[in-house]
């Protein structure tokens, strides 16, 4: 299976292969050195390819990891609070007040 490279890529390969050609080198061995670093250079972007997806992948878990710890830890927190009664004694005690100020 033959790697389909840009156009680009293919260039710079044979400006590189150009570059250490040899004296009394051929055409044909210039451009078999091309596509040697062609080669080389699809498989190293293959390579880093496939670590930018992996930190992808651990940067997305870690994100939820953090997630779930966050809500685990607002759940707890509001479920231990007793401070959640507060605000109705503090209604009942101002309907009291209301109330008793009316009456008398």
């Amino acid at each position: 299976m033959k790697h389909k490279v840009s156009p680009e890529v293919e260039v710079q390969a044979m400006k590189m292969a150009k570059g250490t050609q040899k004296m009394g080198q051929t055409k044909d061995q210039t451009k078999l050195i091309a596509q040697g670093i062609e080669k080389g250079i699809a498989e190293y972007k293959k390579q880093q390819g496939k670590k930018l997806r992996e930190i992808d992948k651990q940067r997305k878990q870690r994100i939820k990891q953090r997630d779930n710890e966050s809500t685990e830890t607002v759940e707890s927190a509001s479920n231990h609070n007793p401070m959640k009664a507060l605000p109705w004694i503090l209604l009942g005690l101002s309907w009291l007040g209301f109330t008793a100020y009316i009456v008398l």
